[in-house]
């Protein structure tokens, strides 16, 4: 194996991070108490750095670069959009609750749907069309982006644009927010 086989490449990173989401969202939907508060919580803050960063940086490349790129990409968009307003009134109910209950499990097979789409549609063409140096660049644009992406879900950045312009802004907003959070508790 050579160093350049070493490097992380954006759609193991991508596939990594979906099998967390998909352990938390397990979690969230068979705990209760603080439990399954800490795992929505956590579930929560990586789907919106997760989602920011594939709208900043792997969407515009399949776009561009892959057969029906722009097709897949808008269905994608779309469905991350309805997830963000599903997760943000998922946020203002108690975990405990039936009608977060109720929420979410339907929540939980739309992101489980989701996932599974990128995976087949969008990530096998990622890796024919990319080179090994694109996907290692787009891996650390990834962990850039993340690095810098708001902790919450905002509904109203619904494009790469908006992600662009309210990003920083909500991100700062978010982290200090939950900063505030953490001391509470």
């Amino acid at each position: 194996m050579t160093v350049a086989d070493q490097k992380e490449n954006a759609v193991d990173l991508l596939l990594s991070q979906h099998e967390e989401i998909r352990r938390l969202a397990s979690t969230v939907e068979k705990s209760n108490g603080q439990t399954r508060k800490d795992a929505f919580d956590r579930l929560r803050e990586l789907l919106a750095v997760h989602e920011t960063a594939e709208e900043e940086v792997v969407h515009p490349f399949a776009r561009r670069n892959i057969d029906h790129g722009a097709d897949i990409v808008d269905a994608r968009m779309e469905e991350e959009n309805e997830a963000k307003s599903v997760l943000s009134e998922l946020e203002k109910l108690d975990p405990d609750s039936a009608d977060f209950d109720e929420l979410f499990s339907d929540f939980h097979k739309d992101l489980e749907a989701h996932a599974s789409r990128e995976e087949r549609e969008e990530f096998p063409r990622l890796r024919r069309e990319a080179t090994s140096d694109q996907l290692n660049g787009m891996a650390k644009a990834v962990r850039a982006a993340e690095a810098v992406a708001p902790t919450h879900p905002h509904p109203s950045a619904d494009s790469t644009a908006k992600n662009y312009a309210l990003g920083p802004m909500a991100a700062v907003a978010d982290r200090v927010r939950d900063a505030i959070e953490r001391a509470r508790r």
